[in-house]
């Protein structure tokens, strides 16, 4: 009964919107090329996620899948992993490294400072410029946009460590390298994780941004050829779209956080 009255509580204000939305469409206050109404996006929607060709057999994942939805849906999803695997794979050894050595602290953190504000988009003449078209520079900017979180979460972390556990660690005469790796890390990955759910969810912002820039396939191209043809449903559909994959996105590693840390006290229900 709790969780039917839960679930309906959240779905009040999503159902009550959606229901205004498509009254002031119905009732022709604006143009639908600028605002379709719902059951319009819907219908779109339907229409960009339908497999290209009638089933006749053979290999029916591979016909679900023949949509335009996801194919452009699995090429986004493909070009985060692969940035964010790059950028966190960098950022998160020199995180270690500065968090855990002051003097690799002081002499990158200057240059970390210059670089961290800049924000991935400001970098997407130049990755034109080294990269040319295609995937290679959307690479690089999700690389950026996941570089910075993570990085910043990790030293945060491993400065953080409580002395108390470092202290006693030293005391029962534990080497430098176990001190890192069974005090400091585990000590950190709370940072760590929130630090990698950030870069994950700046990676599918900037994702979007550079396939509206530099490739002619994924959701932002998509969004992009849609807004030239006045095709307003198709627009929000792919916003739509968007959403429910950076959700899922972020229910996954929430949930991933949540079995990670079920050690933490942070964590006990």
């Amino acid at each position: 009964m709790k969780g039917a009255l839960r679930l309906a509580r959240s779905l009040a204000v999503p159902v009550i919107f959606l229901a205004a939305w498509e009254g002031v469409s119905r009732a022709g206050w604006v143009s639908p090329i600028v605002l379709p109404s719902p059951s319009q996006v819907l219908l779109r929607w339907i229409a960009y996620a339908r497999p290209l060709e009638p089933y006749a057999g053979g290999n029916w994942l591979a016909w679900a899948f023949s949509g335009e939805l996801p194919h452009d849906a699995l090429t986004s999803l493909y070009r985060v992993v692969g940035g964010f695997a790059v950028g966190a794979g960098l950022a998160l050894p020199l995180g270690l490294l500065m968090g855990s050595r002051p003097v690799v602290y002081e002499l990158m953190n200057p240059l970390v400072q210059i670089l961290r504000p800049i924000p991935p988009i400001a970098y997407i003449p130049l990755a034109i410029l080294w990269f040319g078209l295609g995937d290679p520079p959307a690479f690089f900017l999700i690389s950026l946009g996941a570089f910075f979180p993570v990085l910043m979460n990790t030293i945060a972390g491993v400065r953080n460590v409580d002395a108390i556990y470092v202290r006693a660690a030293r005391n029962l005469g534990a080497s430098e390298w176990t001190l890192f790796w069974r005090i400091m890390v585990p000590a950190a990955m709370p940072y760590i994780l929130a630090g990698v759910r950030i870069g994950i969810g700046v990676a599918f912002i900037v994702v979007i941004v550079a396939e509206m820039i530099a490739v002619n396939a994924g959701l932002g191209y998509r969004i992009l050829e849609a807004r030239e043809y006045f095709w307003s449903d198709k627009v929000i559909a792919g916003m739509i779209s968007i959403g429910i994959a950076g959700l899922g996105i972020d229910l996954g590693m929430s949930r991933l956080n949540g079995w990670l840390l079920r050690w933490h006290r942070g964590m006990e229900g």
